[in-house]
């Protein structure tokens, strides 16, 4: 068990060891050298073993990266590496820096305890879980921290409140934008983000557009307003390109519209439940795939606008300011411009359909090949890969549900440091006590 602060009180059982070399040979000798080390049964924990090498050493372009939770497992995994052996947590790559967008996910990503492991290990993750909490207080009838892990609550709370519109909004917010938070303590800083729907509120927030006060207040003030909205709408994805769609749609869309294009033959229609069955019968008359959405409301369509002017009202209450990051917008599906510090653009952001497709082929033009998912599940890297030609893009999660969050941040974090992502090691380890030991590269 490693030795942290005593305030902190938290353990993180696995770590990570990186190792490069300036050719091949070169780092099969450093590998072979750490290997030796550990036989001789050193007495330095894994934790120090790790923090020493990886702020300690020049980082070459051939690159190792291994996830292991003792000093046994990591010994283990450096003889696969030596006998060309596959292993779990052993990534190998070679140093070719690409600039690295965010993905932020959307709604439908939610889940009871999500992010809880990093909540109770990672000191940055729940400050700003707790910060935001805390700001919500004025916002929400319901402890956000509650409702994220029940049994935090300080009064009884329902887990059905998770998928709530009102409780959901913010709850995705709050755990993306920790997780984006603790990213960057760790020097993973994007060169432009993106969101889907509400995370797109998460982008603009961590690109300075607002402040994550007036963020928190808005994303907020969406979610209840859409609660109040009356029930009865229906949401329908569609497997079929967004001409052929339209074909199908009424042509005053005053009942249903498109509310998101998400790849080139992936469509969701979205308005009055009446309406989008009709439609959907007529679609599957036509052998056309369709898939019910499990919402609560018609988002992103006509049966939004009886909540506009209140939302307007709310989203003219903020200060906005010029993003300090690239952010590739919703509306457009293209590099936002200056009308995204208005009002109006958040009004059209409710209304208007997501341009997901849009926005990752502006990506991959702008020669963007890293994607890092800024969300609970992976829900973007499936349909961004889809939006590309085949086998372009490293596609990274953040949090994958069934998957010890620790290790999926550790393998993330590796595959970016073997791909030449500069990663703050001292950043990594700055919530803890570690200790400086003498390294195998000091050897004769």
């Amino acid at each position: 068990m490693e030795e942290v602060k005593k305030e902190d009180g938290l353990e993180r059982t696995q770590q990570i060891l990186t190792l490069s070399g300036q050719t091949e040979k070169a780092l099969r000798e450093v590998a072979t050298k750490y290997q030796t080390y550990l036989q001789s049964k050193t007495e330095a924990s894994l934790e120090d073993i790790c923090f020493s090498a990886n702020t300690g050493e020049t980082h070459f372009a051939e690159r190792l990266a291994i996830v292991a939770e003792s000093n046994s497992d990591l010994q283990q995994k450096l003889a696969d590496f030596l006998q060309d052996n596959k292993s779990n947590g052993v990534l190998r790559g070679y140093s070719d820096t690409k600039a690295l967008a965010f993905l932020f996910t959307g709604q439908g990503s939610q889940y009871v305890e999500m992010g809880r492991q990093l909540y109770e290990t990672q000191p940055t993750f729940r400050k700003t879980i707790d910060q935001c909490s805390e700001i919500l207080e004025k916002y929400l009838e319901v402890s956000l921290l509650g409702v994220l892990y029940p049994d935090l609550a300080t009064k009884e709370e329902e887990v059905s409140l998770i998928d709530q519109t009102a409780y959901t909004q913010p709850a995705i917010f709050v755990i993306e934008y920790a997780l984006a938070k603790l990213w960057s303590t760790w020097g993973i800083k994007p060169d432009v983000v993106m969101g889907h729907s509400i995370g797109e509120y998460v982008a603009a927030t961590v690109a300075g557009i607002f402040s994550l006060e007036d963020g928190l207040k808005l994303i907020a003030a969406r979610g209840r307003l859409m609660q109040q909205l009356p029930p009865g709408g229906e949401m329908v994805a569609v497997m079929a390109s967004v001409a052929k769609v339209k074909n199908f749609l009424p042509a005053n869309g005053d009942k249903v519209a498109i509310a998101a294009i998400n790849g080139p033959k992936s469509v969701v229609i979205s308005g009055e439940a009446t309406a989008v069955r009709e439609i959907v019968r007529t679609l599957e008359s036509e052998k056309i795939k369709t898939k019910k959405l499990q919402v609560s409301h018609a988002f992103h369509s006509p049966l939004m606008e009886p909540m506009l002017a209140e939302w307007e009202a709310v989203a003219k209450e903020l200060t906005y300011n010029q993003p300090k990051i690239s952010v590739i917008s919703n509306v457009t599906g293209r590099v936002a411009e200056e009308n995204i510090t208005t009002a109006k653009y958040w009004v059209d952001h409710v209304r208007l359909p997501v341009r997901f497709v849009q926005g990752m082929e502006v990506l991959q033009e702008k020669g963007y090949e890293t994607f890092l998912e800024i969300g609970p599940k992976p829900i973007l890297l499936g349909m961004g890969r889809r939006c590309l030609p085949n086998g372009v893009g490293e596609w990274l999660s953040s949090l994958r549900p069934g998957v010890d969050e620790w290790q999926q941040m550790l393998c993330s974090l590796g595959q970016l440091y073997v791909k030449g992502v500069k990663i703050d090691w001292s950043g990594f380890d700055s919530d803890y006590s570690r200790q400086k030991v003498a390294l195998p590269k000091n050897w004769v």
